[in-house]
């Protein structure tokens, strides 16, 4: 298979026309050498700060160091490494492409092309290096791991200088990622602090972004010379996130994350406050909770409920023609197509809705201005300038969002003026060709510095050799390259972490290598290494400080509450599934009906057993309907597809849900056909309103229900609970979960519309409608047992109109039982092992 995807790849390129980048790149080398050849350059020519890594590079390096007044500059040449250990750089030695790795390789694969030792290359200025013990050190460490015996030699020769080359670096070795950033801000505004200048320099962009973040608490914004990639600056993600949404039908939440987008109707700072009061209104009033795929239709129909709005005003107008506009966005077309599409719907949405008296042309709001949205612009000219290469292939919107992401993340944007002048992040590119008071090396982890080859799942090492091709270990060589020159400033900061998230790190093989040649070179060695590692200790220390919270200003911990609200305030109306809250976590009910609070509905209702339990009951709401035919399974199963139809937007989720019902429907008809024989359907999904009076002195209660089912029956109806999970055991229903026994009751004294007076509850059962089927035995009713229940429904309630407080989790069902309500009662800050605070409120505080 790898030679046949070759060959194709080999016959499609000797077919191409059109010449390639590196093919006019050496046509225009060959011209230079003949033209070189024939009359050499009067000047000079000087070629500096390159290493030849690259072919080209390389090949017009030596042509300058063949003229007569060629000069060939070498960044970061060691002078200290002895001259047979260069010669063991070689390839000869180090099959089949040499030592690769090493810092100085390139530097040595130049000076053989050229036939010259490292010897003979001459110091090109007279400036002493920052520290030349700490050259001698890194070059000692740095060399090939073949010859690193040569330690036992030249390291002691080196101990009487150590403590010299050690004196400016302090190695950091955080526990996280988030530590390290936090010490190398720490530094670096200590350095700000200190009048100088300081660098970090770190291939790592996620340890970057980390300590711009850290940075922020003191509003120091660096130069980061990299930037951020035009995917995450506001004007990228807008961009994407309307990709995402063309020619497709809309969803609540991305509707509402594009109209809360601050670059979304930003025309004024009025007119934007105004959208968002109106974005707001529209989500909680009409789009959490009630419609699954927003519309004009559905829109229009929200602004009409509420007569304090103008149905037809600008702004409502601006929002549906929106809809249009994102429904209406080709579905499939060429590259240009697509990107004119795409622009004019940013700029709409830019805009806003227009005024009366608008101009010809229209505004963009902050759409395209600063640095991110001049780039951003430029990448759409740019792909529509590069659409008519593509030669008129149509691509679907899908295909475009995934084209348009890669175009946007593989460019970078930065501010040039906004940054701080003296606080820098480089890259190893940047660091090459400037210089700063403090260096901070940064993220000195295997894998990342340097980042590790991957693997060629085409060619050996051997084969790419035989074909001329890179040696994977190259870009490791660089990187090396890269850290020895950084490495010998005046101040120089090495920093670590030793474990992410999910595994423990290993060290930079340079630090590795660093650390282990210190620790084998005696008492001065161990001495130098001890004092780098207490010097970053002790920053670590200091950003712990910083971190910690302020005893003075520390919030305790909050108790377990159990409010005592005043007696007016408490409920007198409950349902019968409110009772169970009442008895397993009463502050819940306080919450709920004495504060008023519900929880927010979600912009998509997840696919989860409350929703799959919504369903189902829907569906089987229907039964009084169905006769029990050949055809009821069907009859069933179409139901249930209509009632997910309302509710569910997944097709997938759909088809798991009726593969489930599908397994158990037969049965479900039969067992259904047994219930019938016994009695029929008298009501389905029926409200009902028991008045308990006299509960206390002066208030009465209501108790309501909502009964899944109620069938008739020679000895008294059954009373059944559809449950699409597991129904509770008999010791949950006789301490808490008392909804059936308690519509038997309510049954008893005639609480729902549609059944005679003085019907009698016989049995309440549930019937378990979920990957299997069950009917667990029934609960038989008799009157000691309603007597009973109304008792302690009667002594429950009393204690909660009167002088009992609402415990926040009384008697949950289990350890990881979650409420919606926790967060407000500050659970966390107590277990459930504490004794409740009561708290009095209202009129009781």
């Amino acid at each position: 298979d790898n030679l046949a995807f070759l060959k194709i790849a080999a016959a499609m390129a000797e077919r191409a026309d059109a010449p390639t980048a590196e093919d006019a790149q050496a046509a225009c080398l060959d011209a230079l050498e003949a033209e070189w050849s024939a009359r050499p350059p009067g000047g000079m020519v000087v070629v500096a700060g390159s290493t030849g890594s690259r072919a080209p590079t390389l090949r017009l390096m030596r042509m300058v160091a063949a003229l007569p007044d060629g000069h060939v500059v070498l960044p970061g040449m060691d002078r200290d490494m002895p001259q047979d250990e260069w010669a063991k750089l070689g390839a000869s030695s180090t099959p089949p492409s040499g030592a690769q790795d090493h810092p100085q390789y390139r530097h040595h694969a130049f000076l053989e092309a050229v036939g010259m030792a490292p010897a003979e290359v001459a110091q090109w200025t007279d400036a002493r290096p920052a520290c030349p013990a700490r050259n001698r050190l890194m070059s000692l460490a740095l060399r090939p791991p073949p010859v690193t015996d040569t330690w036992l030699e030249d390291g002691p020769r080196l101990a009487g200088a150590v403590a010299e080359a050690c004196a400016g670096l302090t190695l950091v070795e955080a526990a996280t990622p988030s530590e390290e950033a936090e010490v190398v801000a720490l530094r670096l505004r200590g350095a700000l602090e200190e009048g100088r200048r300081a660098a970090l320099i770190s291939p790592d962009r996620t340890l970057s972004r980390q300590v711009a973040a850290c940075l922020d608490r003191w509003g120091i914004e660096p130069d980061d010379s990299a930037g951020r990639p035009l995917d995450l600056s506001p004007p990228g993600r807008l961009l994407l996130q309307t990709a995402r949404m063309r020619g497709r039908p809309t969803e609540a939440e991305d509707l509402v994350a594009l109209l809360k987008h601050p670059l979304t109707h930003s025309t004024g700072r009025e007119a934007r406050r105004e959208h968002l009061r109106r974005v707001r209104d529209m989500e909680l009033d009409w789009l959490r909770g009630h419609a699954k795929r927003p519309d004009r239709a559905g829109m229009r129909d929200w602004a009409a409920r509420d007569k304090t709005r103008a149905v037809d005003d600008a702004w409502h107008g601006w929002v549906s023609e929106l809809f249009l506009s994102l429904q209406d966005q080709s579905p499939r077309a060429d590259l240009a197509t697509h990107v004119d599409e795409h622009v004019r719907l940013m700029e709409d949405i830019g805009g806003g809705p227009l005024p009366d008296d608008a101009p010809v042309e229209r505004p963009t709001g902050d759409l395209w201005g600063a640095a991110a949205g001049r780039e951003a612009l430029q990448a759409m000219r740019g792909l529509a300038g590069d659409a008519p290469h593509a030669g008129g292939l149509e691509m679907t919107a899908a295909d475009y969002a995934r084209l348009l992401h890669s175009v946007l993340a593989a460019q970078d944007v930065r501010d040039p003026v906004s940054p701080h002048p003296d606080v820098m992040i480089w890259g190893a590119l940047e660091a090459r060709v400037q210089g700063a008071d403090l260096v901070i090396l940064g993220g000195l982890v295997d894998g990342t510095w340097p980042s590790l080859p991957p693997a060629d799942m085409w060619l050996s090492r051997r084969m790419r050799a035989d074909c001329g091709l890179r040696c994977p270990e190259r870009a490791v060589g660089l990187s090396a390259h890269d850290f020895q020159q950084a490495v010998a400033g005046h101040e120089v900061w090495l920093t670590t972490h030793k474990r992410t998230m999910d595994a423990p790190t290993v060290p930079s093989r340079w630090l590795n290598r660093l650390v282990s040649l210190l620790g084998g070179m005696g008492e001065p060695g161990v001495a130098a290494l001890r004092a780098m590692r207490d010097r970053g200790e002790a920053w670590r220390r200091r950003a712990a400080r910083l971190s910690a919270p302020d005893a003075r200003h520390e919030t305790a911990r909050a108790p377990r509450p159990a409010p005592l609200p005043p007696t007016g305030a408490r409920p007198r109306k409950l349902s019968v599934t409110q009772v169970e809250t009442l008895i397993r976590d009463p502050y819940a009910i306080y919450a709920r009906e004495i504060l008023r609070l519900r929880p927010l509905d979600p912009l998509r209702p997840p696919s989860d057993a409350r929703l799959r339990g919504t369903v189902v009951h829907d569906a089987l709401a229907r039964l009084g309907g169905i006769e029990m035919g050949p055809d009821a399974a069907t009859v069933l199963l179409d139901a249930l597809r209509e009632e997910m139809a309302k509710h569910l937007q997944s097709a997938g989720q759909q088809a798991v849900w009726t593969g489930r019902f599908a397994r158990i429907v037969d049965r479900f008809v039969a067992d259904e056909a047994a219930r019938r024989a016994e009695g029929p359907i008298l009501l389905t999904e029926t409200d009902g309103a028991l008045i308990l009076r006299g509960v206390t002195n002066d208030a009465d209660f209501t108790l309501t229900a909502r009964a899944d089912r109620i069938d008739g029956g020679p000895g008294g109806v059954t009373i059944y609970d559809y449950k699409t999970g597991k129904a509770p055991t008999r010791p949950q229903q006789e301490h808490f979960a008392k909804q059936l026994v308690l519509q038997a009751l309510m049954v008893s004294q005639g609480a729902f519309h549609g059944l005679e007076a003085g019907v009698v509850a016989a049995r309440a059962a549930y019937l378990e409608v979920g990957r299997t089927l069950g009917t667990p035995a029934p609960t038989e009713i008799t009157p000691d047992l309603l007597k009973e229940t109304e008792q302690n429904l009667r002594s429950l309630l009393r204690r909660y109109l009167g002088p009992e407080p609402f415990t926040a989790r009384l008697a949950h069902e289990s350890i990881g039982y979650a409420g919606d309500y926790d967060h407000l009662s500050r659970n966390g800050e107590w277990d459930d092992t504490l004794t409740a605070t009561v708290v009095p409120v209202g009129d009781e505080a």
